[in-house]
């Protein structure tokens, strides 16, 4: 199974490069599986039910969020309704939408998808993650209820990603991290099969920071003081994210590679597509 996933789209050039470009992806690599990040997507906080819906259209299979899911109140409502978007699954009981569902893929494929914030640095503190992948994993294992698992952990700490991916592997087939917006060079596949990286950067303006415009978080840093809010960059934006080969037999990890496409950032594809 040929998997993709995207990380956080911040703003409006983060999400229109996602319209623009997965359609010509999914096709011209014969893409089965496509998650994208897209927690940032409206002005940088949150998501609308409308760029929910045009994610989808592009061709995404699950849109996973994060820290700012809630910021668009929207959301708490069509999280209700949409079973391809997924909240933090360790949420409290009782939060409106869902962590994790079961998905079929282009080739026919189960895949369980979860989306799973970390504790490290992260505000609001959430159940504890590990806890909530065990449970997961125990109710759907791999290679039974379901042919490939993927989990967007989304934390600021390498150090607790790191972790997930151990405790995960090779009962996952992808433990990819989010929301630092910064792509790290440690794609892998771990000892047990699992693919990881500790973060798969984000789909934005590479020439800003994080994606915002760097005029006012310069300002902060210099100046100590606020003069604006905060404004997603509007440069070209770069598409930031993982592709992985996963195997049909075990719904393990068989390749892995780097995906970043746009201007700023050297641009790499999987040699394997």
């Amino acid at each position: 199974m040929r998997f993709l996933f995207l990380g956080d789209m911040v703003g409006r050039t983060g999400r229109n490069a996602v319209f623009q470009r997965l359609p010509g992806l999914i096709s011209d690599y014969r893409l089965d599986f496509v998650v994208v990040n897209g927690e940032n997507a409206a002005g940088g906080f949150g998501i609308t039910e409308e760029i929910f819906d045009k994610t989808l259209e592009a061709g995404a299979d699950v849109v996973t969020t994060g820290n700012h899911v809630w910021d668009q109140k929207e959301a708490l409502s069509f999280a209700e309704r949409a079973d391809r978007f997924l909240r933090p699954l360790n949420f409290p009981t009782g939060t409106p939408g869902r962590g994790s569902g079961l998905f079929e893929a282009r080739n026919g494929a189960r895949v369980l998808v979860a989306n799973i914030m970390g504790q490290a640095f992260m505000a609001p503190s959430l159940d504890d993650p590990f806890r909530a992948a065990a449970d997961l994993v125990g109710a759907c294992p791999l290679g039974e209820q379901a042919d490939a698992i993927v989990v967007d952990f989304h934390g600021e700490a390498t150090a607790e990603k790191l972790c997930m991916g151990h405790f995960l592997d090779g009962r996952a087939s992808v433990v990819v991290g989010t929301h630092t917006h910064v792509p790290t060079a440690d794609h892998q596949i771990l000892a047990q099969g699992t693919a990881y990286q500790s973060d798969a950067g984000m789909c934005g303006d590479y020439d800003s920071s994080l994606g915002m415009d760097k005029e006012e978080p310069l300002n902060r840093f210099v100046t100590k003081i606020a003069r604006g809010r905060m404004e997603p960059a509007q440069g070209p934006a770069t598409l930031c994210g993982l592709a992985v080969e996963i195997s049909d037999r075990s719904g393990l990890a068989e390749k892995v590679a780097p995906v970043r496409i746009g201007p700023h950032l050297q641009e790499t594809l999987p040699d394997f597509w």
